[in-house]
């Protein structure tokens, strides 16, 4: 492949600040950029070109030009207290990433013991074993521009560590903010480690709180022992200046439950990769998403569920509601091994246009190779119902009001599926906010039902 100016370019800036981004980092990660370095320069960014990005370039907008996150380049913890990323209700370890980096002012150390949540600089350090055996065993640079890109750039991110045994009662919320006075470009990296017989719900929030755009490459490795349960969920909710790229690979083992959310309430552009294996005999997972987009907004998600052994279960569900000139994208794999025997798989992707401009491409993929196996997919793409709307109509309601219910009957399902019954409310109350038109620009925290609180200010 023929590298872009752009892709040079960025080896480049990587070339003539490796000291910097090298300097407080782990050996393990500052080992693993050499072949970063090379991967990319394989693969540079992907163009729709590529059959995994066919419906979303972002070649273009991923330019050396726009300023780097090496350091704060943000809020300091004090200026984060005039921000409050609280879920009504909902009793929480709040984390804070502000560019990409962890900055202080979270409530973590009341964590139980053995438990620990912080900067991944950090604690990558404290636990070189932990990032010897899961670092890059999930997100191949080999296999994804994105990821290699990631690891050549990321200083820094979020590591979560529950050790065998033990239970997270409360959700470890970490809220991701975006801020400054110039364009940035912000490269985060994300591990989880969940092991044997223990639980955890892990809460990221994303967010925007100056107007300046951003483009946003994330990786996030999650990895769920035997037994164990992970229940996450990624709230994005950015103006439309924002770009995200957002890698998501978890890997399960005997008997392990996962159970991961994804919902887009705002954005200009995401891109979610969300990759799935499933690696031990009993192994479970429920992966949805809700999109609700209008405008030139564009949301693509693309999943990769792997069932790779026998007697496991997988259940995957995106629905997406989409406006005006709005566009959306959906690719939905489900691999099934020659040994994965009494596999059961369940993928549907449903979708709602509202307007004659809006567009959805939505392709549901089967790749089966056992022969014992229960596997389905299904994908819709429409609009409103005319005998609901007749219905609801003939008893006295508005046709806006009418309009209202049905797109939230749509959308129920998904948010069903949340556990956290806080978290479950406040989803509700956004997504018929968003249906009003009443979360039509993201000025503060309205994902996390903190309205009109101004913004982080920078240094």
């Amino acid at each position: 492949m023929q590298l872009s100016e752009h892709d040079i370019a960025l080896q480049r800036l990587f070339a003539e600040n490796r000291e910097l981004i090298e300097k407080d980092a782990a050996p393990e990660v500052n080992a693993a950029r050499e072949g970063a370095m090379e991967a990319f320069s394989k693969l540079g960014i992907p163009s729709s070109k590529v059959e995994a990005y066919k419906y979303t370039n972002l070649q273009a907008w991923f330019k050396a030009g726009y300023t780097q996150a090496y350091g704060l380049n943000g809020a300091t913890s004090e200026a984060l207290k005039q921000f409050e990323c609280n879920v009504h209700e909902l009793d929480s370890y709040t984390l804070f990433t502000v560019n990409g980096k962890f900055v202080a002012g979270s409530n973590v150390e009341a964590l139980p013991d053995g438990v620990e949540a912080g900067s991944f600089a950090e604690l990558s350090k404290k636990h070189p074993e932990l990032l010897k055996r899961y670092y890059g065993s999930l997100a191949k640079v080999e296999e994804d521009g994105f990821v290699a890109l990631n690891t050549l750039f990321a200083t820094d991110g979020i590591f979560i560590y529950v050790p065998k045994g033990k239970v997270v009662e409360k959700p470890i919320q970490v809220v991701n903010v975006l801020t400054g006075e110039q364009d940035l470009m912000v490269n985060q990296r994300n591990l989880i480690v969940v092991e044997e017989q223990a639980q955890a719900r892990v809460l990221f929030c994303d967010h925007t709180m100056s107007m300046s755009r951003f483009v946003v490459n994330t990786v996030t490795e999650g990895h769920v022992a035997e037994s164990a349960m992970l229940d996450f969920y990624n709230l994005q909710n950015q103006h439309n200046g924002t770009v995200q790229v957002g890698a998501y690979h978890f890997d399960q083992e005997t008997r392990s439950l996962l159970n991961a959310n994804y919902f887009t309430l705002h954005t200009g552009v995401a891109r979610n990769n969300i990759f799935s294996r499933l690696g031990g005999p009993h192994a479970e997972n429920h992966i949805s998403g809700l999109y609700v987009i209008d405008k030139n907004q564009h949301v693509d998600n693309f999943s990769f569920i792997n069932h790779a052994v026998p007697d496991c279960e997988s259940n995957e569900l995106f629905k997406g509601v989409m406006d005006d000139a709005s566009t959306g994208a959906f690719t939905g794999r489900i691999f099934v091994a020659p040994d994965a025997q009494r596999t059961n798989a369940y993928q549907s992707n449903n979708n709602l246009l509202l307007t004659e401009n809006a567009k959805m491409n939505t392709r549901p993929q089967l790749e089966i190779y056992a022969d014992d196996v229960k596997c389905s997919h299904g994908a819709t793409v429409g609009q409103l119902d005319e005998h609901a709307m007749f219905y609801l109509r003939a008893r006295g309601i508005s046709k806006e009001e009418a309009n209202i219910l049905l797109m939230y009957a749509f959308a129920y399902e998904v948010i069903e599926k949340i556990q956290v019954p806080a978290l479950k409310e406040q989803i509700r109350e956004l997504v018929e906010k968003r249906f009003r038109g009443e979360l039509d620009k993201c000025d503060s925290c309205v994902v996390c039902g903190q309205l009109g609180t101004g913004r982080v200010k920078s240094e």
